[in-house]
């Protein structure tokens, strides 16, 4: 079964319930999650708010494919309300992006795989890198670990502690 690696960001209401509740959704409509990243409090990346994110990655097996894995996301995310208006980064209460899918690569104009901004992106790359520090980006051909030590983002990542 492929493995499928999602990122999952809450910024707005009670952001671990939010993790809670759209990880239940994950489990009973994508597939069977087998590893999950620590939860980490970041910065709103590409606009400014008040209120940081909280995110998480995780690691799913599952036997749909790519397009069907973001019609299920798409469905999650509308029950938290998310409305795609336009491509501007917003406050919200769930976000999910699917990072990897397996080492395929993906364009068209529905789905990009791997996620283009992964090595732009601290808050990507520190939980990636917790979870498996030696994948393999398959456009890139580096590690998750050299990603992250070259990365140019400087927004701060922490571990959340409740």
């Amino acid at each position: 079964m492929p493995d499928v690696y999602l990122i999952l960001g809450s910024n707005l209401g009670d952001r671990i319930e939010n993790l809670k509740k759209a990880t239940d959704h994950i489990c009973r409509d994508i597939g069977k999650i087998v590893a999950r990243s620590s939860i980490y409090e970041t910065e709103p990346w590409g606009f400014n708010h008040e209120s940081n994110f909280i995110n998480q990655i995780l690691r799913i097996n599952t036997s749909l494919k790519p397009l069907e894995v973001l019609g299920k996301i798409l469905k999650i995310e509308k029950l938290y309300g998310r409305r795609i208006k336009n491509k501007k980064y917003t406050a919200r209460e769930m976000d999910i992006d699917i990072l990897f899918y397996n080492n395929k690569i993906i364009k068209s104009d529905k789905l990009i795989i791997p996620h283009p901004c992964i090595r732009e992106r601290m808050f990507v790359l520190v939980p990636m890198a917790e979870l498996q520090p030696d994948f393999i980006h398959p456009l890139l051909q580096k590690p998750i670990s050299y990603l992250k030590e070259t990365c140019s983002d400087r927004r701060w990542v922490r571990e959340h502690k409740d």
